[in-house]
């Protein structure tokens, strides 16, 4: 006999609660705000862009200053020109990159982010931009939530038309140093693009608009990896932002001059105005949080606060945790700061950035690769001679034009037939094949040791003494 299902009443059934995984995003309207970090923003974001939008119009010797040429395998940065041969000093420079974020994340947390990064830049313009046509804070929030009319659709329009306006400025310039941008301007008006220039130029300003326009803090929150990454490189003694809490709480509201200690309260008045500035929509008082990108808008906005209440500034400021548990001051704080691994960063930046620049500055202003005709190895021509085969690839990495005397020594009796003098032009290439020859006395069977030497007949400084192989059957 099956045995029955005990069944239970509604009254003792246990009640589930739904929860979901997924939190909605709210929007996040910053409010403006003044003071001296947020004056040190404003610096960078137009010494930034002045490099970036400027930069590829700057003229130097007949040609654009900096102008990265893929199609003839050339980068021209000023009086510089590198070659796929140069990649070296790619690697060096992404390794300096590198090494300066260690160093810089270890002295004063996430600056990179909160000053430099394109996407807090481009989120501070379309922020200002936005604040220009629909208002400061408030107003931006009730133009959101009313429905929408002939002013809403009105300025609507002008901000994402800006908004538009600027990001294909900006994907245009981004194309413009790799197509020569006055070329680039030309094509745009007369609608001759090509379609990989109008590709990547919509790419990139559509990423533009899109990031910087309305994914903004949804781009450092769930997509950067920079914010777990250097999450992991904080110490307590890293400077961060900081919530002096001790000072701060319990926090309340209170009339402006009244002593906190009378009405047993902190500094901190709970006004909110340190949420409402903070582009990525925390509360710093909660604690250091991954989303905090240290822009440090909150502590200008704070010290204002402050100000007004006659209280002292910095219940928000730049410090580390141990300071902030021993109450330790800027000499203290600075003492510790200069610490083993911060040294460590310092010593291993500094000896890259030497070698670095040793390479620039020693870098040949010539190149010649010697490649052997592997289709006949040796052959006998009239007289007895042993042939071998040679194509010489010969690049001029100056900006000057060159012409160079080409000879071969290395075996008794050696000699060479083909071109001896060779005009390069200038930060060009020429390929040409040279015969060597030599007596079938000369040397030993097999391979022999042979030397190209290439030199310039304007600078004798200027050469190359390459070696190669000849083939004795």
């Amino acid at each position: 006999m099956p045995s029955a299902t005990p069944t239970q009443s509604p009254e003792s059934r246990p009640n589930f609660v739904e929860e979901s995984l997924y939190e909605v995003h709210q929007k996040v309207h910053p409010r403006a705000v003044s003071g001296i970090f947020a004056t040190w923003r404003w610096a960078l974001v137009w010494f930034t862009q002045l490099i970036y939008y400027g930069l590829c119009w700057l003229p130097w010797n007949g040609r654009q200053a900096v102008l990265f040429d893929l199609v003839e395998r050339k980068f021209y940065i000023f009086g510089l020109v590198f070659w796929p041969q140069d990649v070296i000093f790619l690697a060096i420079l992404l390794i300096i990159s590198a090494y300066s974020l260690f160093l810089f994340t270890a002295v004063g947390g996430r600056l990179w982010c909160g000053y430099a990064c394109p996407q807090t830049v481009y989120t501070e313009i379309f922020t200002w931009i936005e604040q220009k046509i629909e208002g400061e804070r408030n107003a931006r929030i009730k133009l959101d939530a009313a429905p929408m009319s002939p002013r809403k659709l009105w300025l609507r329009s002008a901000k994402y038309g800006s908004w538009g306006l600027l990001s294909f400025w900006t994907g245009f310039t981004f194309v413009g140093y790799f197509t020569p941008i006055q070329n680039l301007w030309g094509s745009l008006w007369s609608l001759s693009l090509g379609p990989w220039e109008t590709f990547w130029m919509l790419f990139y300003g559509a990423f533009t608009y899109l990031f910087a326009g309305h994914m903004r803090e949804q781009v450092c929150k769930h997509m950067c990896p920079y914010a777990r990454f250097q999450g992991v490189m904080f110490d307590p003694d890293t400077l961060t932002i900081t919530y002096d809490t001790e000072r701060g709480e319990p926090r309340g509201a209170r009339k402006k001059g009244l002593d906190p200690k009378a009405i047993a309260k902190g500094d901190c008045v709970d006004c909110g105005i340190c949420v409402q500035v903070c582009p990525t929509g925390i509360d710093i008082r909660k604690g250091l949080q991954y989303e905090c990108i240290g822009c440090a808008a909150c502590i200008d906005a704070c010290d204002q606060v402050m100000e007004k209440m006659n209280y002292p500034k910095g219940l928000i400021r730049y410090s580390t945790e141990h300071a902030i548990e021993a109450h330790w001051g800027w000499k203290e704080i600075l003492g510790h700061v200069v610490r083993p691994r911060v040294i460590i960063y310092s010593a291993i930046l500094g000896a890259i950035c030497v070698a670095f620049v040793w390479g620039i500055a020693t870098k040949p202003a010539l190149r010649v690769d010697v490649i052997r005709d592997r289709a006949t190895l040796a052959r006998e021509v009239e007289d007895g001679l042993i042939e071998n085969v040679y194509r010489l690839h010969v690049i001029n990495v100056s900006e000057t034009p060159h012409r160079y005397a080409v000879t071969v020594s290395g075996l008794q009796g050696i000699d060479m037939v083909g071109d001896r003098i060779i005009e390069v032009p200038a930060a060009g290439a020429r390929s040409f094949a040279v015969q060597v020859r030599v007596p079938a006395d000369s040397g030993k069977k097999g391979s022999n040791q042979i030397f190209f030497d290439v030199k310039s007949l304007a600078d004798d400084k200027v050469a190359v003494h390459e070696k190669a192989s000849f083939l004795q059957p």
